[in-house]
């Protein structure tokens, strides 16, 4: 049966790729997109300095699973920024010039950007936030009532969206990565996403926190929450932690 699945695996395949916009010499996209004027930036704790405990990794494998359901204790801010480093940390900036991050990209191209639905950090008001990788910063986005319902609605009405100390909302720049790869580097952020939702599982477990990936939103909706165009920039992977019951 062929369908639109197919047909995106078979127009992405190597015979088919034209010369990248890297070969053709022009120039490449931003590390990272700038955040908004008027956007409140916030600090948070280095991750290097952090003292979580540690868990053995075998364990952290085995306890992995997830969790839906979440205690009302609060993460703290050294524990989401944590979970931050884990997912999407900038260890340094190249030369050429790219992120090397905690996470593998092809390329490095490492085109995804961070939303985070805040609630339940002490220390931070609820709302949208978006991290800043390169600064390991956080930039508050809408802090308006509501804001919760209204991405918990998108995400296929899941009321744990909402109910976790925070859902993390990975976005996708997609020249970051077409840029180099073409139509094929779309194949790339998804297979992206793994990893980095994979390492926000392992992550949360060091601290006695849980993970759940979800696939099931509303693209248009979740994409006009973040005021996204859904072409250039869209949500790619949805994941909600918090501590475990």
């Amino acid at each position: 049966m062929r369908n639109v699945g197919n047909q995106f695996i078979e127009k992405t395949k190597y015979k088919y790729m034209e010369e990248s916009d890297q070969t053709r010499g022009l120039p490449q996209p931003p590390l990272e997109i700038e955040p908004q004027a008027g956007w409140k930036i916030i600090p948070l704790p280095v991750p290097n300095r952090l003292e979580l405990g540690h868990v053995d990794l075998r364990r952290a494998l085995e306890d992995r699973r997830s969790v839906r359901t979440y205690s009302e204790q609060p993460f703290t801010l050294a524990e989401l920024s944590w979970l931050l480093w884990s997912c999407q940390g900038v260890k340094a900036v190249s030369n050429r010039p790219v992120t090397l991050r905690t996470v593998p990209s092809a390329g490095a191209r490492h085109a995804f950007e961070t939303y985070l639905l805040v609630n339940n950090v002490t220390g931070l008001e609820p709302g949208l936030y978006k991290f800043l990788a390169i600064d390991h910063t956080l930039a508050a986005v809408n802090l308006k009532a509501g804001i919760a319902d209204r991405v918990a609605d998108a995400c296929y009405q899941q009321q744990f969206v909402k109910t976790c100390a925070v859902t993390f909302i990975f976005t996708a720049a997609a020249y970051r990565m077409y840029w180099r790869y073409g139509a094929r580097g779309y194949r790339y952020l998804f297979l992206d996403a793994g990893h980095v939702s994979q390492n926000l599982y392992l992550a949360a477990e060091a601290f006695g926190g849980g993970a759940c990936a979800i696939g099931a939103f509303y693209d248009d909706e979740i994409n006009r929450i973040l005021d996204l165009d859904g072409q250039e920039q869209f949500v790619i992977y949805v994941t909600t932690t918090g501590k475990k019951p």
